[in-house]
């Protein structure tokens, strides 16, 4: 994989938290990694957890399912429930 060098500014405090944790050979991957995980995934929409909603919002059956659930919540009763200085 090829590299490119990074010039970044930080507050010094940051840095010399940083340079305590994360000992000198370490510092590049461990930034790398918290990148790669911060980051959105590359190839855009190819988040799995994306792609999983995608599934579930395109799934009739499930929408129907989902749209059950969502009147028999809300005829739960609590909405309508006196409020408790209400003593009508």
């Amino acid at each position: 994989m090829a590299t490119e060098q990074v010039l970044l500014r930080l507050p010094e405090a940051l840095v010399s938290r940083f340079k305590q944790a994360v000992p000198a050979r370490s510092r590049s991957d461990y930034v790398r990694q918290l990148l790669e995980m911060a980051l959105p995934p590359a190839e855009g929409d190819n988040d799995p957890l994306y792609l999983a909603a995608l599934a579930v919002e395109q799934d009739a059956t499930l929408g129907a399912e989902m749209a059950e659930w969502d009147r028999a919540a809300s005829a739960d009763g609590l909405t309508d429930a006196p409020s408790a200085g209400d003593h009508s």
